[in-house]
């Protein structure tokens, strides 16, 4: 039977889905000893999710900079601490990569952010935002992405938490790796779509 996918996905069903998580490991990285102990093993894997959290700004004025950056295989998330190692050479080293490819949502974004804090050359990155269009659905929240393909849903809570602060709480490490392992599955599940077109796309009014 062929996947039913929307073109975009009724926000107000989001609520009434069960709710999904990482399950994997994770892992917090403060120093650059542990960066590059983090950056060899993502760089021996095929595919790895990634995504980016900034402190929010609830007032006028300049934002934040990104405090964390996350980077997940398909069951260990590395969430390095961009507030205190800031653009080191072993997160250059993995942002530059060409190799591996790095599945993310609103890369542009992303990449903008992590280059106020240093200069570097983009390495191979898959936006999922290119992905979604080709197969005709027109939502670009991993919210609405993760809902349409999978029928679960991911949590926003801890969105707006203070991601500067001295120690993350397990919520917001649970969401951060929830984030960037979501975007494997989803590159991962339109890959196999659009190879096999077992989909049928219903058209929103």
């Amino acid at each position: 039977m062929k996947k039913t996918i929307f073109s975009k996905y009724d926000k107000s069903r989001i609520g009434t889905l069960p709710r999904v998580l990482f399950e994997g490991r994770i892992f917090v990285v403060l120093s650059e000893d542990e960066a590059w102990k983090a950056v060899r093993y993502l760089l021996s894997q095929d595919i790895l999710g990634v995504d980016t959290e900034t402190r929010p700004n609830f007032h006028k004025g300049p934002m934040h900079q990104v405090a964390l950056l996350q980077v997940a295989s398909h069951d260990v998330c590395f969430l390095f601490r961009m507030n205190y190692l800031g653009l080191s050479p072993s997160v250059q080293r993995l942002l530059e990569d060409k190799k591996v490819p790095k599945i993310g949502l609103s890369l542009t974004d992303d990449m903008h952010q992590l280059k106020r804090l240093g200069d570097f050359e983009t390495g191979r990155f898959i936006d999922l935002q290119d992905c979604v269009r080709e197969i005709g659905i027109e939502d670009m929240s991993l919210q609405k992405l993760y809902a349409n393909l999978f029928g679960q849903r991911i949590s926003k809570r801890e969105q707006l938490s203070n991601w500067e602060a001295d120690v993350l709480t397990e919520k917001q490490k649970l969401y951060a790796a929830t984030d960037a392992w979501a975007c494997i599955m989803l590159y991962e599940e339109l890959t196999w779509l659009k190879e096999t077109g077992e989909y049928c796309l219903v058209k929103s009014e």
